[in-house]
């Protein structure tokens, strides 16, 4: 097995780390210990850095497999969807938005499967990635209570997710006017 896909089944470990440093509580629902939000959020973010590691190296080393084009997209699937659907729970997530996103990864995951069925792959678009970027960026501020701009009073989490949400819809209605195309043939 290549790096790239080491790294990406590495981001698929990482996840239930993650979710038991952010959830786990006490019976009174207090943190078992001291900065447990930020070792989470520390572990989303290295999560979150493998998924563009892992594409530079498999692109970079010409070493871009079948395995990588289907665990890559799923691994980030998991990790977002994991961190979305905890962050609802603890109450800093709408669960509207949460849906919504979610919604629109399955729907672009089931339209993909139906491309690579027809013979096409649909790579990610630079909306799919301003996506997954902005998605990024607003989940590990809100883990990390905006810090540091929680400092000087400014929210970044809440405002990004929002911006998050647009590239989310944006981007889905990108892959839809590609399906379309590609079911007219």
């Amino acid at each position: 097995m290549n790096l790239p896909n080491r790294l990406t089944l590495a981001r698929i470990f990482l996840i239930p780390i993650f979710m038991a440093f952010l959830l786990i509580q006490d019976a009174k629902g207090h943190k078992i210990m001291p900065y447990q939000n930020i070792v989470a959020a520390l572990i989303f973010i290295l999560a979150a850095t493998t998924d563009g590691l892992d594409g530079y190296i498999a692109r970079k080393r010409g070493q871009v497999t079948n395995l990588g084009k289907f665990l890559d997209p799923l691994a980030d699937k998991l990790l977002v969807s994991a961190a979305l659907i905890s962050l609802v729970e603890l109450g800093d997530v709408p669960a509207w938005i949460a849906w919504v996103i979610l919604g629109r990864e399955f729907a672009v995951t089931g339209l993909r499967g139906i491309a690579a069925a027809e013979g096409t792959i649909i790579s990610a678009s630079k909306l799919g990635k301003i996506k997954t970027v902005t998605q990024v960026i607003a989940i590990s501020a809100l883990l990390l209570d905006d810090w540091p701009f929680s400092l000087l009073h400014i929210p970044i989490g809440q405002p990004f997710l929002y911006i998050a949400l647009f590239f989310t819809l944006l981007s889905g209605m990108d892959y839809l006017l590609k399906m379309k195309k590609l079911f007219r043939k």
